[in-house]
């Protein structure tokens, strides 16, 4: 995308605010650069995702209520957080098989489970 994004405009305006176009920017390429990793060697997923963030945001390219800018900002925030914390990649190793391939940034370390609750001291 050349040009503004989501409909900011260059400039502060008439009443001096702070023009969002940077945010704007920042997180479509942010969304691009989580959507490279979590789909990383999968080009049909790539492909998709690719064409799904740009056409959200043209759409969305002449929005001019900064009210709405903030919500749509939120909403790809939201969803670059649900892609890189909750897709995992995974591939058919055969009829009946599929091979999970975590991203290390998903694994982390197990807390044991314990059947009963520890006593807690009284002082």
């Amino acid at each position: 995308m050349r040009g503004g994004t989501a409909g900011t405009r260059r400039g502060g305006g008439a009443h001096g605010r702070r023009c969002p176009t940077r945010g704007v920017l920042k997180l479509f390429k942010l969304l691009h650069r989580t959507r490279q990793e979590v789909f990383k060697n999968d080009t049909r997923a790539l492909e998709a995702a690719r064409q799904k963030i740009n056409e959200e945001f043209k759409n969305n390219q002449d929005e001019t209520s900064e009210e709405k800018i903030n919500q749509l900002l939120k909403i790809a925030s939201d969803v670059e957080v649900i892609l890189r914390t909750s897709v995992i990649q995974a591939v058919h190793t055969d009829s009946d098989k599929i091979l999970l391939i975590p991203r290390k940034d998903l694994l982390q370390d197990n807390t044991p489970y314990f059947d009963k609750p520890t006593k807690k001291h009284e002082s």
